[in-house]
Parts: C-alpha cells; structure tokens; sequence
C-alpha cells in the first residue's frame, strides 16, 4: 500500500473499512418492491485477500436496512463485519483496536470523525469533499473499487 501525503510511523496491524461508499458504489438501488440492492466492485476481494495475511482486517456497515445483503458479501469475501451506527463509529473503534495501528477507509462526514483517531486515513475519490480534504490519502479511483 503506497502512503503519500502523509508518513506513518507506526505499524499498522489493522485495516478497517466502511463498506457502504468504499466497497461499492455508494448508492442504495430499490426494486418496485421494495428490495434493497448494491453494487461491490468486483476486484476490492482479491485485494484485500492480497492484505489479509499483513493486516487484521474488518468491516463496517451502518445500513440496517441493506446490512443482510452487505453481510452476505463480506461473508462471502470471509471478512468480520459489524453494523456500527455512524455516531458510534470512534467508540466502536476504540473499543476493539488500537487507533495508533489502524487505517481506515470512509467516504462519508461522519468518517471524518475516525480519521482523526487512527494512524493514517483514506477516502476514494467520489467521498464527500470534506472527507477527501481530511483524509491523509485520497484514491484516484471512485468507490465500489477502490482496491
């Protein structure tokens, strides 16, 4: 993983990702009835498959409503995953890793808040403007693939 922007001087054990936004596309995709869908990229499992050996990994949701179809992926990929509510998310965190060997992927304003309690932080290209400016690396491409 290349680190540009900034430096980190700690060892990173940790990868922690926010699914919705970074692993796929961001968008929340409803049937006539009432079905919830989503779009993951199709390269992000192999590499993170590539980092899993390097890296605890996890996962987070914070979409009840789709979290059945966005567990079934990461199941799928054998990842943990948890739904962690927005606000919770510094909490959660903490309370399970250590912030100084953690990187974090978001895109949303509330991931903003976990940027500034982990060692390095990155946003894909399409997050929120305020994400990417607080985010110590920005990825050239959109999320939904950003692996």
């Amino acid at each position: 993983m290349a680190i540009e922007k900034g430096v980190v001087k700690k060892k990173i054990k940790n990868l922690i990702l926010d699914v919705d936004g970074v692993l796929t596309d961001g968008k929340f995709h409803y049937t006539a009835e009432g079905k919830v869908m989503k779009v993951f990229g199709p390269d992000d499992s192999d590499g993170l498959h590539l980092l899993k050996d390097k890296l605890n990994i996890h996962m987070i949701s914070g979409d009840k409503r789709g979290f059945p179809i966005t567990k079934k992926r990461i199941d799928d990929m054998g990842f943990p995953i948890d739904l962690v509510s927005t606000f919770e998310r510094v909490q959660w965190m903490k309370s399970r890793f250590n912030p100084e060997e953690t990187i974090y992927i978001g895109d949303g304003i509330f991931d903003v808040l976990v940027f500034q309690s982990v060692a390095y932080s990155i946003a894909p290209a399409n997050a929120m403007e305020i994400t990417k400016q607080k985010a110590d690396f920005v990825t050239t491409v959109n999320g939904g693939g950003i692996l």
